[in-house]
């Protein structure tokens, strides 16, 4: 009986709108990846993805960020990067100079409105190599 009538409370919460308890939603720890195969960019951040115009590494590439976008950002943006409209659909970010200025600026500082994370910093945590995988990825998901 108990257990009844804890799902119908929790039922009336959810259609009623009220909210049980409000967090932002970067609040994920980032996940180390393991990018073997990959050749090692350095520490000072290359300005655009260094794997876009180099098949052999692009393939790699890919395969490494779809594991580690599925680790580490399905979460906000969405399997198969469709974002479900709690964070921005990065289908659409531009594949190139622009697209990676965006992305490498929110990867390295995440994103922080009014004293809630909506975005982690991911930078220290995954490597460039694994960040730019993760971009280049995301740049070979269709638009539709």
């Amino acid at each position: 009986m108990l257990k009844k009538f804890l799902c119908i409370g929790l039922a009336s919460a959810i259609v009623t709108g009220v909210a049980i308890e409000a967090v932002a939603h970067g609040d994920v720890t980032p996940q180390a990846v393991d990018t073997s195969g990959l050749p090692q960019l350095g520490e000072e951040w290359l300005d655009e993805n260094p794997f876009r115009n180099d098949q052999a590494l692009k393939s790699r590439a890919v395969e490494i960020g779809s594991s580690a976008y599925n680790q580490n950002c399905a979460r906000c943006h969405g399997l198969q990067v469709i974002s479900g409209g709690i964070a921005p659909d990065l289908r659409y970010l531009e594949t190139d100079m622009d697209g990676d200025e965006w992305f490498k600026e929110r990867v390295t500082h995440g994103a922080v409105r009014d004293g809630k994370v909506y975005m982690p910093k991911f930078a220290g945590t995954i490597s460039q190599e694994g960040l730019w995988a993760i971009r280049t990825y995301i740049d070979e998901q269709p638009e539709d």
